[in-house]
């Protein structure tokens, strides 16, 4: 008697759902991801642009992103780990790594678009609130903030990042609440405290301090600002030519060609040719294999 498999078990009968893997991974909210996904269907199929922000423990990562029924699809991207190249070798998860990031992913997706010469953006005052004005023909390319599991308290590094993208010179609907010195008492923003945040001057202040008080801890501290011959208390007027750098060259720089060959773990499968002549080769050695055990024998004989 053979096996049945039994198909109706004790689960098929519980009205228990599953949540997503994702969910259940918790990777992702998806209260919050039906929110800014959504498009009203009098948009005709136009999509609808999320300003991704992630952070993990050595990089930032910034992406403009839309949805479709096949998946996520990523318009550009900016990463931390790209701003040695514009000057800044050390610190790249820190509040003005996320500044500089955003800025980069909105100058980039201006580019693209063709729109970077008509919105610039906010190259002065940077602490000031920002919100980008209609010009010309085209209007200011809109995003939606998206940022995850992140909890939105005032002063996260998220909102570093979204500051960037509006000083990029996109248009994402945003208050100033959450921006690093907003007073909630007096219900204002501190542009100079919020500017000082956005340079990175928390961090030149931490470390000029630390330098006076334990130098020993300084050194290992802030080694790999040190190893790059950069001075973590001059962080903040090294930072304004980090943003120079970036507007005036937004694009990716291709990875070089090492030259490594990848190792191949699967073989490659022949074509009909090369099939065909492997075939003639292995009859010609048969053949001549043949030939010289029969020239053997006759040896033999002889």
């Amino acid at each position: 008697m053979g096996y049945v498999k039994v198909l109706k078990d004790k689960s098929y009968f519980k009205r228990f759902q599953v949540k997503f893997r994702r969910r259940r991974e918790g990777k992702t909210d998806y209260r919050a991801r039906t929110r800014l996904v959504l498009q009203d269907k009098n948009k005709y199929n136009s999509a609808k642009y999320r300003f991704c922000v992630r952070f993990s423990n050595r990089n930032i990562t910034v992406q403009v992103i839309y949805a479709t029924i096949a998946g996520d699809i990523t318009i550009a991207a900016a990463y931390s780990s790209e701003l040695p190249r514009y000057g800044m070798e050390a610190g790249l998860t820190n509040y003005a790594a996320a500044y500089a990031t955003g800025l980069l992913c909105a100058r980039r997706v201006l580019k693209k678009f063709e729109l970077d010469g008509t919105y610039e953006g906010k190259t002065e005052d940077i602490g000031e609130d920002y919100i980008v004005e209609e010009e010309g023909d085209a209007r200011p390319f809109k995003c939606l903030l998206d940022v995850g599991l992140v909890k939105t308290s005032t002063g996260n590094r998220v909102f570093g990042a979204l500051k960037g993208g509006l000083d990029g010179g996109l248009w994402i609907p945003h208050k100033d609440k959450r921006f690093a010195g907003y007073d909630l008492n007096d219900k204002s923003l501190d542009a100079d405290a919020f500017e000082h945040y956005l340079k990175g001057g928390v961090v030149a202040d931490y470390a000029e301090e630390m330098r006076e008080e334990e130098p020993e801890k300084f050194q290992s501290h802030f080694a790999k600002y040190l190893a790059a011959d950069q001075d973590p208390c001059d962080l903040e007027e090294r930072m304004e030519e980090v943003f120079e750098a970036i507007r005036e060259d937004p694009d990716r720089k291709e990875k070089e060609d090492k030259g490594v060959e990848k190792k191949k773990f699967h073989k490659v499968k022949m074509t009909y040719d090369e099939k065909k002549a492997a075939l003639k080769e292995k009859l010609a050695a048969l053949a001549e294999a043949d030939d010289e055990e029969d020239d053997d024998e006759d040896e033999d004989d002889e």
